[in-house]
């Protein structure tokens, strides 16, 4: 009777130990996403691992992904001060100042007027076509000097919309009355520059120049001071 008991431990012993083997061994086991400890207990690093990788591959609604790099904010707008335009043609028409001497004594401080119109083809640079005709009334006699002539003209946008200028002009010229001493025609030109001033009106400006102004009369050279100032329509 003893040896019988003693055969159904034995018995009862191998087949809680081959149970405890077929469940470790249990592929569906194995795949699940946790371990089960000996006393039956769910693994806490395992449960870590999963919520980590559940929370790494998908976000919350609303939510954004950590690797999604954050917008940037807008930019603060930025404001420009002091802008002007610059206009493509120029008109101009002012008072013109001569003074012309030339030898055998000749010397007249003329008054008149002097137009222009411009052309750029880029910002700072253009052609220019001028007329001047001044006049004087020495011993009661009239008389006058005009100028006509074209050229390059070049400008540049200052500060608060000042405009520097400079021009080069090549032309003919006329002077009268009458002398026994040659001539009244010449070849002529103009070298010099001025300043154009903004005024509270955009397409109106406010001009002041000074030239050197070359003629060949009576066998002789000319260089002539003029000064100018008018208004500038810009268009």
């Amino acid at each position: 009777m003893r040896h019988v008991l003693v055969l159904f431990g034995l018995v009862f012993c191998l087949t809680c130990i081959a149970s405890a083997q077929t469940v470790q061994a249990n592929p569906l086991l194995l795949a699940a996403p946790f371990t089960l400890s000996p006393s039956g207990v769910v693994s806490a690093s395992s449960m870590s691992s999963v919520s980590g990788d559940s929370l790494n591959s998908a976000s919350p609604p609303g939510g954004t992904l950590s690797s999604t790099p954050a917008l940037n904010s807008s930019p603060e707008p930025q404001y420009v001060q002091g802008v002007f335009v610059t206009y493509s043609w120029q008109a101009y028409l002012g008072y013109d100042f001569f003074h012309f001497s030339a030898k055998h004594g000749i010397s007249r401080n003329m008054n008149g007027f002097n137009w222009s119109i411009s052309y750029f083809f880029k910002d700072w640079f253009g052609i220019e076509g001028e007329m001047i005709a001044t006049h004087d009334n020495p011993n009661n006699q009239s008389s006058w000097f005009t100028f006509g002539g074209g050229g390059p003209r070049f400008r540049w946008q200052g500060p608060r919309g000042i405009e520097v200028f400079a021009h080069g002009l090549v032309g003919y010229s006329h002077l009268t009355p009458q002398t026994p001493f040659g001539r009244q025609e010449a070849f002529a030109y103009v070298v010099g520059g001025g300043v154009d001033f903004p005024t509270p009106f955009r397409r109106l400006s406010l001009r002041a120049g000074a030239d050197m102004l070359g003629s060949r009369y009576y066998h002789d050279n000319q260089f002539n001071p003029n000064a100018y100032g008018g208004i500038v329509f810009k268009f």
